[in-house]
């Protein structure tokens, strides 16, 4: 666990910033003391749907006729 002052937190946010969003945890000290802990936030997995069974409710089982490339290249030739 790193140790961070109250001044790297006031002059060096952006740096702490990016260590907290790659998962890092640190101490946060003031005049040698504790004063607290900074924590990454965590996405819980209920905040992400389940993509697959939402595409399943609405198309089913069904697959399209035609691919979305094959749809493209035909529009192409219009122009």
């Amino acid at each position: 666990m790193r140790r961070v002052n109250v001044r790297d937190l006031r002059y060096r946010f952006h740096e702490i910033e990016a260590r907290l969003n790659k998962g890092e945890e640190m101490e946060l000290y003031k005049r040698k003391r504790m004063i607290g802990r900074l924590l990454p936030v965590r996405p819980n997995a209920e905040m992400y749907p389940d993509f697959s069974t939402l595409s399943r409710q609405i198309f089913g089982t069904r697959k399209a006729r035609k691919t979305g490339t094959d749809l493209v290249s035909e529009e192409r030739g219009d122009y």
